[in-house]
């Protein structure tokens, strides 16, 4: 009844299998890879036609993460998994990445991958799993697919790369101080197809050689695809690139000295009106037939592509007539907004983000339920994309897998420099808003991330930097490195290369390949001079600097303190009933955590101070010796009990009140009396022994001897 198909290799420290033919076997395609006890099942499925008039290609890619597999109910009232969360997001995105420009040029059927989380062992993450299942089964749909690739992860820790670091090792990574480095890599048997990376200011070789280690590791796993396809794969597609070539003929004929003059302008807007008129001529000189082909799109493409590819290798120069290195005008503001905790516009030639920050406290974490378990992140990054940003309409609804990816980026760049949460204990809001967009907002929200947390207070390592790199290659091996990419080249070029660091390092590095044949020698100077870019955009930063960091009058102030764990208890009360107390009289939000860790935060020190005594008078315990203030509670023959610390009762003796012999404690005292004690200390029973008549009544100090003398 089934045709099954297994292989396996023994890959680092775990078995990988990868096995078909007996699970959807109606799709395309299909794979369950398991690595350790983690499984993952890629079906792939496209259509046999394109549709009419399709001028791009519709390829879709899904990953859902389903409860059962790591033995868990989802939670909410539904009790079903729902819309994608974030990591299924961007572990889509992960996979659709590499995979996409392996697709023969021309193909334009639709394409769904879909990888589901069977068994998840708590130690393999399925991301890595499900892009080597999703490559499996497009290897044997028989579409037109130019792969396999591979991918794997790779962390740093004291010098040595490591492959396929466990979930654990790599959660948390900023409270980590071993580990330093959460990459990822796909790629080919021949080329890295790409990268995406959170470090803590590694250099430019130390990245560089954690790609090429990466790139080794696959090798293996490529190898078993292509074993499982030599016994499982499907007929290939039959598909036959369309040729356009009398098309582009046609339309470069007509258009290319105008299409050329249009680029030569430098303002985006204006460019834009040109390209477009360029186009509209173009159409006017052809033919009925010429413009029915289904290829004119494609033909207009491979015009402008040629024209701008061409300047910039053979004579170096760019759209907007910068040099290949060159990064645009850059303007740096803080402190715009009044009310907020902090802000700052970072603007870069025609790309703007609003980057402002919120401080808030430990009920302001998120709370991620994530597959392999709940966990809290203090520090958060949201990224806006709104239409005007680019001069168009369009209509707004809640985040794209774009916004969910660039702020993604922009989160790893930063968060490798903010400080311990025991040093700093806030939850750190980000939301960046782009107001224009003209090439990478996402490294522009980099920049103006770290510039408006220091106009917040927040005591950042370092400022970061971020800049988008990009690349042309050509077929003889020319090609140029451009710095700060304009979006037209971003979408017209080989490589978008996003790098953000520090002065000492880089943090986050993320890289798409378009074309097979990035070699090293390339990888290493577009690093280079990523690098340069990234130090000039710092020295721009630091120019705004000079009157950021001041703690913002409406953000809450924040104290921590710690207790015994054995006094937990009684700060909280029966059923919470001390905590809410102190929350109401002191006006102040407490939060303990179980290590005996409490934070108090309100925007009034008075509130803060006032919490604090509190907690303090409940957990403390009286010094032998020390004076205290207390009140008297009871007179009876023999002495006077006096409430002296917090909830604590002691015992003035009639002999201790005053030098002098008394009838009754009620001669010189009454219940509610105010009264200084000294703590003399604990008789055999505990009980608490206090003296008054060594303390001066008025001033709190101690009688010296020499005085009670006279």
């Amino acid at each position: 009844m089934f045709n099954e198909v297994k292989k396996s290799i023994q890959w680092g420290e775990e078995t990988l299998t990868l096995e078909t033919g007996k699970v959807a076997r109606q799709a395309d395609g299909s794979v369950i890879a398991t690595l350790g006890e983690t499984s993952v099942m890629a079906n792939v499925t496209f259509a046999k036609t394109q549709k009419e008039g399709q001028d791009f290609f519709p390829l879709t890619v899904h990953y859902q993460e389903k409860y059962y597999a790591a033995g868990k109910v989802p939670g909410g009232f539904f009790k079903r998994e729902a819309r994608p969360t974030e990591k299924e997001t961007l572990t889509a995105r992960l996979i659709d990445r590499p995979i996409r420009p392996l697709f023969v040029e021309g193909f334009k059927n639709e394409v769904l991958v879909m990888c589901t989380v069977l068994s998840h062992d708590l130690v393999n993450d399925p991301d890595i799993v499900a892009m080597i299942a999703a490559s499996a089964a497009l290897t044997i749909s028989g579409a037109p697919f130019m792969g396999p690739i591979a991918g794997c992860r790779v962390g740093y820790e004291d010098g040595d790369y490591i492959l396929n670091p466990t979930v654990d090792d790599m959660q948390g990574l900023r409270n980590n101080p071993d580990q330093r480095l959460d990459l990822v890599v796909a790629g080919t048997k021949d080329a890295v197809m790409m990268v995406e990376s959170e470090a803590y200011e590694l250099t430019e070789d130390e990245m560089l050689g954690a790609v090429t280690f990466a790139h080794e590791q696959i090798q293996p796993v490529i190898d078993l695809i292509i074993d499982l396809a030599e016994d499982a794969a499907k007929e290939p597609f039959d598909f036959t690139p369309p040729d356009y070539s009398d098309i582009l003929a046609a339309v470069t004929a007509a258009g290319e000295e105008k299409m050329r003059a249009a680029y030569a302008i430098t303002d985006k807007q204006e460019r834009t009106a040109a390209v477009a008129a360029a186009k509209a001529e173009i159409k006017d000189a052809l033919t009925e037939e010429q413009l029915a082909d289904a290829n004119l799109g494609t033909a207009l493409k491979k015009l402008e592509s040629k024209v701008l590819r061409g300047d910039v290798v053979k004579h170096g120069r760019r759209i907007d007539g910068r040099a290949l290195d060159t990064v645009r005008p850059i303007v740096c503001e803080t402190g715009l907004l009044p009310r907020t905790h902090g802000s700052a516009l970072f603007t870069r030639g025609e790309t703007q983000g609003l980057v402002v920050t919120t401080l808030g406290t430990g009920d302001d974490e998120q709370i991620i339920d994530a597959l392999h378990g709940n966990f809290r992140s203090n520090f958060l990054l949201h990224y806006n994309f709104p239409p005007y940003s680019v001069g168009e309409v369009g209509r707004v609804g809640s985040p794209g897998r774009r916004e969910i990816g660039h702020g993604k980026l922009a989160w790893r760049a930063l968060q490798a420099v903010l400080p311990a949460a025991t040093d700093f204990p806030y939850t750190i809001r980000l939301v960046s808003e782009i107001t224009e967009s003209n090439g990478s907002s996402s490294m522009a929200s980099v920049c103006g991330g770290s510039l408006s947390m220091m106009d917040a207070g927040v005591p950042l390592k370092s400022a970061v930097a971020g800049v988008a790199m990009g690349l042309v290659l050509e077929e003889d091996g020319s090609y140029a490195v451009l710095t700060d990419i304009l979006g037209d080249e971003d979408h017209l070029g080989d490589m978008d290369f996003k790098v953000a660091g520090t002065e000492n390092g880089i943090t986050s590095l993320q890289m798409d390949i378009k074309v097979a044949g990035i070699t090293p020698e390339i990888m290493k100077k577009a690093l280079a001079q990523a690098k340069d870019g990234r130090m000039h955009i710092l020295g721009e930063m630091n120019k705004a600097l000079s009157g950021a960091g001041e703690f913002s009058v409406h953000a809450p102030r924040i104290e921590t303190m710690q207790i015994p764990t054995d006094k937990i208890r009684e700060v909280i009360g029966s059923g919470g009933k001390v905590i809410r107390e102190i929350v109401e009289v002191s006006g102040a939000k407490v939060d303990i955590n179980d290590d005996g860790i409490i934070k108090i935060a309100s925007p009034n020190g008075e509130a803060i101070q006032k919490a604090y005594d509190m907690i303090y008078a409940i957990v403390a315990e009286p010094e032998e010796g020390g004076i205290y203030k207390g009140k008297v509670v009871k007179l009876v023959d023999f002495g006077a009990f006096v409430n002296f610390f917090g909830k604590r009762d002691g015992l003035v003796h009639v002999s201790q009140i005053e030098n002098r012999r008394l009838n009754h404690p009620s001669d010189v005292l009454k219940e509610g009396q105010e009264v200084w004690v000294k703590l003399l200390g604990f008789d055999d029973r505990g009980k608490v022994r206090l003296s008054m008549k060594i303390v001066d009544q008025e001033t709190g100090e101690e009688i010296k001897k020499e005085e009670e003398a006279e």
